[in-house]
C-alpha cells in the first residue's frame, strides 16, 4: 500500500510532512547534493562509525550548518559549527529502557563538570529559546506528563512506580504490574508468527583478483564502538593499546606475511595500515579488523551499500586485499 504524505504545520507555522524522515545513509546523500542543509548529531560518532568514512567526512563538511550535542569533541564534533557539552548518564536523573523492555530509574551521582547539561535541559533550552515554552521541566515531569501519556505501551508507567527494580513494558495501567513475558503460548503479541521467504542476495562487492579477500568487521571485548568514551578510561587503553587485523595463515603465508608485520588493506574506497595477527580464528579468504582506532579504523575501507528495507550498511562484507607495508 502506498504512503500518505499528511502535511501539516507546527504552531510556529513550518510545514512539517507525514512521511517518515530519512535514513541516515539517505542523510548523508542528502548533505552530498545540498538538499540537506542543516544536521544536529546527538551522542554518535558516525564519522568513525559508518562505512566509506571519507565520503562521511566530505558530506559532514559540506552541510552549510552542523551541531554535534556530546561528552567529549568527537571526530564528528570537529565537524560542528555548534557543540553541545552533553552531561553523561552518571551526572543527571532520567531512566533507561533496555533489550527486555525494561524501564528503571537513573539517578545523579556527580555533578557535570564545567558548562556541560544534560540532554533533556539542552532540547528544552533550545526550543524555548525558539520560541515555544515546553512546561515539563524536570525528568519526572517529562516522563510523567510526555512519555507516559503518549506511549500506549508505558501509559501505567509513572516515575513513582519506577522504585525498586523498574516495570517491563506493556503496563497499560496504573495497577499493571508490568509484562515479564511478552510472547506466551506459541503467539506473538499480534497472532501467530508471520513468515516470509526470500531470496539469497549476494553481498554487493564481492573479491575479484584484484581485491581477492572478503573483509569483515566487529569489536572487540575491552573496548566500546569508536572508543570515544573507554579510550579516555584508566586502564582500559592498557588492555588493547592498538587494533591488529586478523588473517589465516593459508592467506598470510603466499603473502609472506608474519605475526607482528604491519600490513596494508586496500579496497575501493581506501587504505589503512595495522599491524597482523596471523590466527586461524578467521577462515581462509577471510580478514577482520575493528572501527575502534581513528587511523586502522575499518570503515575507511568498508563499503556504503545498504539494506533497501532497514538502511544497515553492509559492514560484514567487502572486497579487500593485504600486503605486507613497505
Amino acid at each position: 500500500m502506498k504512503t500518505q504524505e499528511v502535511s501539516f504545520y507546527t504552531e510556529l507555522g513550518v510545514k512539517l510532512s507525514g512521511l517518515p524522515g530519512r535514513q541516515l545513509q539517505n542523510m548523508f546523500e542528502g548533505m552530498a547534493d545540498g538538499s540537506i542543509k542543516a544536521f544536529y548529531v546527538c551522542g554518535e560518532n558516525p564519522a568513525n562509525s559508518d562505512p566509506d568514512s571519507r565520503h562521511v567526512e566530505h558530506c559532514l563538511d559540506r552541510v552549510e550548518f552542523m551541531i554535534a550535542q556530546d561528552l567529549f569533541l568527537t571526530e564528528t564534533a570537529r565537524f560542528a559549527d555548534v557543540v553541545f557539552p552533553a552531561a553523561a548518564w552518571a551526572e543527571g536523573d532520567g531512566t533507561f529502557s533496555n533489550s527486555e523492555r525494561r524501564v528503571s530509574r537513573v539517578r545523579k551521582a556527580v555533578d557535570p563538570p564545567g558548562q556541560a547539561k544534560p540532554d533533556w535541559w539542552i532540547v528544552r533550552e533550545l526550543a524555548r529559546r525558539m520560541g515555544h515554552d515546553w512546561a515539563a521541566d524536570t525528568p519526572r515531569r517529562i516522563w510523567d506528563e510526555e512519555i507516559a501519556p503518549l506511549t500506549p505501551q508505558m501509559a501505567g508507567i509513572t516515575y513513582r512506580r519506577l522504585e525498586g527494580d523498574g516495570l517491563q513494558w506493556p503496563v497499560p495501567t496504573l495497577d499493571h504490574p508490568g509484562t515479564t513475558c511478552l510472547h506466551r503460548n506459541g503467539e506473538f503479541t499480534c497472532g501467530l508468527g508471520v513468515f516470509k521467504p526470500v531470496e539469497f542476495r549476494p553481498p554487493a562487492e564481492l573479491p575479484d583478483e584484484e581485491f581477492p579477500l572478503v573483509l569483515t568487521t566487529g569489536r572487540r571485548l575491552p573496548i566500546y564502538h569508536t572508543h570515544t568514551q573507554t579510550s579516555r578510561s584508566q586502564g582500559i587503553p592498557d588492555l588493547l593499546p592498538e587494533d591488529y587485523l586478523e588473517i589465516n595463515p593459508a592467506d598470510a603465508g603466499p603473502r609472506g606475511i608474519e605475526f607482528g608485520d604491519v600490513v596494508e588493506a586496500a579496497t575501493r574506497r581506501g587504505q589503512i595500515k595495522v599491524k597482523a595477527w596471523v590466527t586461524d580464528r578467521v577462515p581462509p579468504g577471510t580478514v577482520f579488523v575493528t572501527f575502534h582506532f581513528r587511523d586502522t579504523n575499518a570503515n575507511w575501507l568498508t563499503n556504503p551499500a545498504y539494506d533497501p528495507v532497514c538502511g544497515t550498511p553492509e559492514f560484514k562484507a567487502c572486497a579487500v586485499e593485504i600486503k605486507k607495508a613497505a
